[in-house]
């Protein structure tokens, strides 16, 4: 399944992570520290090293192969340099047929409107090939421009979950959102 895992779109390539992403993720991850840690949890410095970055998609990988989780690396059109990352996690099925979505782009890329031109077609990936009947979603309620992404790629609120996550090492408040697959 992983090698169905790939697309284009006019401005990017967007895949399945791979093991040799080792370099292009940790390049991505050490380039967007100080811009991504508002939005991520604490990280400690073996993060961002290269060892770390190989172990996440060792991680990754296993996922895969256990129908868990499908991580998306989103390159420029030439696959040099990662852009931002998205990833279906936490898939359960049986009677739920759900995941987790969560997303993050380089802070040199925000405002082009990258993000929906990746998860428009992901989205119809996760809903026909992984047969997934809803994905749900949560933002920060001070991040406005995750709030109108969702919304415009068909996102309902579903409510408040108070102290939901810690983030940044403060424990946060998240609007909770999910998409149904169309009829």
């Amino acid at each position: 399944m992983s090698g169905a895992i790939a697309w284009r779109t006019a401005r990017l390539s967007c895949r399945l992570a791979k093991p040799d992403d080792a370099e292009a993720l940790w390049r991505y991850r050490t380039t967007n520290r100080e811009h991504l840690a508002s939005w991520e949890p604490l990280r400690d410095e073996a993060y961002y090293t290269q060892a770390h970055a190989r172990r996440t998609l060792e991680e990754w990988m296993a996922g895969v192969a256990q129908d868990r989780v499908y991580p998306v690396l989103m390159f420029d059109p030439g696959e040099r340099e990662v852009l931002g990352s998205f990833t279906f996690s936490n898939v359960v099925r049986g009677a739920f047929q759900a995941c987790q979505l969560g997303y993050g782009l380089a802070g040199d890329q925000q405002g082009k409107g990258l993000m929906r031109e990746a998860l428009a077609p992901a989205l119809d990936w996760a809903f026909g090939t992984l047969g997934l009947h809803r994905v749900m979603a949560n933002y920060l309620p001070r991040n406005a421009r995750s709030g109108r992404l969702l919304a415009a790629l068909g996102f309902e609120r579903e409510g408040l979950a108070r102290r939901y996550l810690q983030i940044a090492g403060t424990w946060e408040d998240h609007v909770l959102t999910a998409k149904i697959a169309p009829d």
